[in-house]
């Protein structure tokens, strides 16, 4: 194999499962994090390469644009889950994961897709969510992000495939990868909405608990990135198999009550 892959945030959850299955197929693998030197061993997927990437420092991106004109598969993964009342999110919380769950990745796709397309050859995985598809209260900045990156997606993969250069989204449904310790949330100590919002964290933290591996989901990209032709989007988890031919067929306030129900927030 003599394919270069970059992952972003392989240090952990299904970042660090797709660069563990990506060196373990032969392909020379690159792995990011923010302070690279500072990982654990168990952080570090073995044969992998871990260079140094501050997604929320436009600076730190940069820094890496000689080097990923060399990459031929690129797996967007690094992220931030945040949850929050809609009228309650700090301004700064939504710059902070539009930058670094949108525009990140996008430079990031910016820098990488030229040498792809003067080889003739690449793959670029973002690594979306479920709920971009099926939109859930309290979490609508993140779902407004994976949305976004998905759009991108789906849009450059028409002026790119002609150059043999595939963008495919991978949404996730519930992952048991321990994300839900390391999720923000933003809610004020009088919220009106605490009740309910209480209530679909534990639901999100239980379903999630429940969840499929992370190294299902990293299969699943495996899987996409192989393909000649990886199609526009792959869901893996949560029923994905069923719900979304579910959600083409049922009316829009039918999926949503579904979504909500699933979360303890039927009305």
């Amino acid at each position: 194999m003599h394919r270069t892959a970059l992952v972003t945030g392989a240090s952990s959850g299904i970042g660090l499962a797709t660069a563990t299955a990506l060196a373990a197929r032969g392909y020379r693998v690159l792995g990011t994090s923010r302070h690279p030197e500072s990982l654990a061993p168990h952080q570090k997927a073995a044969g992998v390469d871990y260079l140094p990437l501050d997604l929320t420092e436009p600076d730190s991106i940069e820094a890496l644009a000689e080097q990923v004109r060399t990459v031929d598969i690129l797996v967007n993964n690094a992220g931030e889950s945040q949850s929050g009342p809609f009228e309650e999110l700090p301004p700064d919380a939504l710059r902070r994961i539009f930058q670094l769950n949108v525009l990140g990745p996008v430079r990031l796709t910016q820098l990488t897709l030229p040498g792809m397309r003067e080889r003739g050859y690449g793959r670029v995985v973002m690594v979306g969510s479920m709920l971009a598809s099926f939109p859930l209260a309290y979490r609508s900045s993140y779902v407004a992000t994976k949305a976004a990156l998905k759009g991108f997606s789906n849009g450059a993969r028409h002026e790119f495939s002609p150059y043999g250069v595939w963008l495919t989204t991978v949404e996730p449904g519930a992952i048991s990868t321990g994300l839900s310790e390391r999720r923000t949330s933003y809610i004020e100590p009088g919220s009106p909405h605490r009740a309910d919002y209480e209530r679909m964290l534990a639901a999100l933290n239980r379903n999630e608990a429940a969840g499929v591996s992370a190294e299902r989901v990293a299969a699943t990209i495996v899987a996409a990135i192989e393909k000649d032709k990886p199609r526009q989007r792959y869901a893996v988890g949560s029923n994905a198999a069923l719900v979304f031919p579910a959600r083409r067929l049922l009316p829009v306030w039918l999926a949503e009550k579904f979504t909500h129900r699933r979360h303890d927030l039927a009305r």
